[in-house]
C-alpha cells in the first residue's frame, strides 16, 4: 500500500528566476514566490513559500520539509532548503522560539506554514483540547432506565455502541461519532441529542436550544430528514406522550438544520460572520453532520463563536474525502482521539440496513484490499459489477445503456405527464431521479461528469421531442445542480432539481422540482427561468455527492493509473453513495491504484491536540 498525498509534487530544483518556476504552480503560487524576492527574501524561502501555498491550494495546512529533497541538483547557484536556514529567515517565525514580531511564514516540527494555515491550526486544537478537558460528571446520567427508554424493544449486541454514545455523552462539552453508511449515526445523534437536553435541564433548570448544521444544504436537508424521520418513529413509540422525554423530543425537533456559514451568520462578500468571539451564538448544543467536509478555518470559526459551556456534536465518515479546502478535520480528530482516548469517540461500525450485501465491498475498499473487493463483488450477485471500461468506445455504450434505464425510470414516474401540481406527484417524481446516480471521478474530459452529462441530456432530449421548451433547453426529466446560492429562492449550491410537467390553469407547463427546503416539509416547483447557475446533474463527480445516498449507483474512473484523482477514500465515497447496487466503470489498472493509494493532508492537527492533552 502506498500514500498519495494530495496534489504532491514537492522536490523541485530551485529557480534563479522567475522563469524558471514550476510549471504545476498557479499563478498565486508564482506571485507569493514573486512577494518574498520583493521583500527581502532569499532564493529559498522564496521556493519554500511557492511550494507552501501550492500546497495549500491542493488541501494541505502546512509543507512537510521531509518531503523535499536535501539539495535540488549539482549546480551551485541552487540551495539546499532545510529547517536551519529558513530559521534564519526575517520572513520567517521558528514556533516555540523567543518572543519575535509576526511573520508570514511559520517553521514549526519540521513543516513549512503560511501564516494563516498555523493560526488556524493551532487555534483548532487549542478549542478541541479546551473541550475534551472541560468533560464533568453527568448531572443527569443515562442510567438503564433510560436506555430502555431511548432503545425501546429487545436489545441487540449490535446496538452496544450506540448506547455507549447515549450513555457518554452527558457532561462533555466534545463528542464525535464516525461510522460508515448505515451504521446508524444520526438515529445515534438523535438520542444522544435527548440525553444532552435532560442533563441541561438537570444543570440549568431549562430546555436547551439546539441547533444542527452541516457544511453543503444537502447534507444539511439530509440531517434534517433524518432527524424527522427518527422523531416520528420515537414520538409514536410513546415517547411523545412521556412527560420525562416529551419536552426534550420537541427542543430537538424544534432545531431546524442549516449550513454552517448561515448558522454562523456569514456576511457574504464581505466575509467574516456575525457570530465569532465577540458574539457567541446563542447555542447550547451543537450538531454537526458530515464532518469529513469541514476545512480548517471553518471549524476555527466555529469553534470560537461557541460559548465555553456549549456541547458540540460532530458526526462523519472518517474514511470519506476531505474537504475541497484545508486540512482533514474528522481523519485527524479520529487520530488524535483514537490516541488518547477518554470516551468522547465512538466508531460505529454494525450495518443496520436490511440488505447488507455491499457492506464488504465498501470495507474492500475502505481497507484498499485488492482481493476482498473481488470476492466482495462476486459475493454480492447482482448487486455489485465491476465493468471493465478504459476505453472512450466503450464509455459511451455504458453511458447509452443507462440513460435508457434512466429514462425509462423517470417516465414511468411520470415527469412527462401533466399531472396536477400537488406535493405528492412532485415527491414520488423526485423519489425516481434520486433512484439512480451517475457518479465521475473527475469533472473534466472524456471521462468526467460534463462530457456525461452531454450525452444522456442528448438522449433524454431527443425522447422528450416536442415535449421540450426554449430550444430544447427544457424538457421533462432533465435533471440540474445549483451552482449558485440564491438566498431569496432558499435553493443552494449542490441543490439537484427536476424537469417536470405540470398542469395549472388548465395548461400543461414546464416546471423544475426541488425537495423541500430545510425546515419546511412540502417539494418545490419553480419556472426554469428562475432558477440561478446551474449545470445538469445526471452525473455529478464524487466530491459533489457527498451527503447524498441513492439507490443504484454508478461509480467512473479515468483509465490513467497515475490521474491524482484515483485514491481509496475518492472510491469509498463513491461506492458508499449506494443502497441497493453498485456499477463500478474502471479499468483494472485504474481499479488497482485506486484502491493501492490513500490520499494523505499535511498538517500536525492531531499532534497539536495530543500535545495540548498531554500538557
Amino acid at each position: 500500500m502506498t500514500a498519495r498525498v494530495a496534489g504532491e509534487r514537492f522536490g523541485f530544483r530551485l529557480p534563479s528566476a522567475a522563469s524558471a518556476l514550476p510549471a504545476v504552480w498557479r499563478d498565486l503560487d508564482r506571485a507569493v514566490w514573486r512577494w518574498v524576492r520583493a521583500h527581502g527574501g532569499d532564493a529559498a524561502t522564496a521556493l519554500a513559500a511557492g511550494w507552501a501555498s501550492h500546497a495549500d491550494g491542493q488541501g494541505h495546512a502546512a509543507l512537510p520539509l521531509s518531503a523535499l529533497p536535501g539539495t535540488f541538483g549539482p549546480d551551485e547557484r541552487e540551495a539546499r532548503i532545510d529547517g536551519a536556514a529558513l530559521a534564519e529567515s526575517a520572513l520567517v517565525d521558528a514556533a516555540g522560539g523567543a518572543e519575535q514580531p509576526v511573520r508570514p511564514f511559520v517553521l514549526d516540527g519540521g513543516h513549512f506554514y503560511l501564516r494563516r494555515n498555523f493560526s488556524d491550526e493551532t487555534a483548532v486544537a487549542r478549542a478541541l483540547g479546551g473541550r475534551r478537558a472541560a468533560a464533568a460528571a453527568a448531572r443527569h446520567p443515562v442510567d438503564e432506565a433510560a436506555l430502555r427508554a431511548l432503545f425501546p424493544g429487545p436489545w441487540r449486541e449490535a446496538e452496544a455502541r450506540q448506547r455507549a454514545a447515549v450513555s457518554g455523552a452527558p457532561g462533555r462539552r466534545l463528542m464525535a461519532l464516525t461510522g460508515g453508511p448505515g451504521t446508524g449515526k444520526t438515529s445515534t445523534v438523535l438520542r444522544m441529542l435527548l440525553a444532552l437536553s435532560r442533563d441541561h435541564a438537570a444543570r440549568t433548570g431549562a430546555a436547551p436550544v439546539f441547533r444542527a448544521a452541516a457544511p453543503t444544504g444537502k447534507a444539511a436537508q439530509r440531517l434534517g430528514e433524518s432527524l424527522r424521520d427518527g422523531h416520528a418513529r420515537l414520538a409514536a413509540g410513546g415517547m411523545g406522550q412521556d412527560p420525562a422525554w416529551a419536552p426534550h423530543l420537541d427542543a430537538v425537533a424544534a432545531a431546524a438544520p442549516t449550513t454552517l456559514h448561515r448558522l454562523l451568520g456569514a456576511r457574504g462578500r464581505g466575509g467574516g460572520f456575525a457570530f465569532g468571539a465577540t458574539t457567541r451564538l446563542p447555542a447550547d448544543i451543537v450538531v454537526v453532520d458530515e464532518a469529513s467536509m469541514l476545512e480548517l478555518g471553518l471549524l476555527r470559526a466555529l469553534l470560537e463563536a461557541l460559548r465555553d459551556d456549549a456541547v458540540l456534536v460532530l458526526v462523519g465518515d472518517a474514511d470519506q474525502l476531505t474537504s475541497v479546502g484545508t486540512g482533514s478535520i474528522m481523519m485527524d480528530l479520529i487520530d488524535a482521539l483514537e490516541a488518547d482516548p477518554r470516551g468522547d469517540l465512538v466508531r460505529l461500525q454494525h450495518c443496520f440496513r436490511a440488505d447488507a450485501a455491499l457492506v464488504p465491498v465498501n470495507e474492500a475498499v475502505r481497507a484498499g484490499d485488492r482481493a476482498a473487493f473481488s470476492a466482495a463483488v462476486t459475493a454480492a450477485g447482482g448487486r455489485a459489477t465491476h465493468r471493465p471500461i478504459d476505453t472512450v468506445a466503450r464509455l459511451d455504450a455504458a453511458l447509452a445503456r443507462w440513460g435508457l434505464v434512466l429514462r425509462d425510470a423517470l417516465e414511468a414516474a411520470g415527469v412527462d405527464v401533466a399531472l396536477p401540481a400537488d406535493d405528492g406527484a412532485t415527491r414520488r417524481r423526485l423519489a425516481a431521479l434520486r433512484s439512480r446516480q451517475l457518479l465521475c471521478a473527475q469533472r473534466e474530459g472524456p471521462f468526467g461528469a460534463l462530457r456525461a452529462n452531454g450525452l444522456i441530456a442528448a438522449q433524454l432530449r431527443r425522447r422528450a421531442g416536442s415535449g421540450a421548451l426554449n430550444d430544447g433547453a427544457w424538457y421533462p426529466g432533465r435533471a440540474v445542480m445549483v451552482l449558485r446560492n440564491d438566498e431569496s429562492a432558499r435553493l443552494y449550491n449542490g441543490d439537484v432539481g427536476l424537469c417536470v410537467a405540470v398542469e395549472q390553469d388548465g395548461e400543461r407547463r414546464l416546471r423544475v422540482a426541488f425537495e423541500a427546503a430545510p425546515g419546511d416539509a412540502a417539494a418545490r416547483l419553480f419556472e426554469p427561468a428562475a432558477l440561478p447557475a446551474h449545470e445538469d446533474a445526471f452525473a455529478i463527480t464524487v466530491h459533489k455527492s457527498q451527503g447524498s445516498e441513492y439507490d443504484d449507483v454508478a461509480v467512473l474512473l479515468p483509465p490513467d493509473p497515475t490521474s491524482p484523482l484515483l485514491n481509496r477514500q475518492m472510491l469509498y465515497t463513491g461506492v458508499s453513495r449506494a443502497r441497493r447496487s453498485i456499477e463500478l466503470w474502471a479499468g483494472a489498472a485504474a481499479l488497482d491504484a485506486a484502491l493501492a493509494q490513500r490520499l494523505v493532508r499535511h498538517g500536525r492537527l492531531a499532534a497539536r491536540m495530543l500535545a495540548a492533552g498531554a500538557g
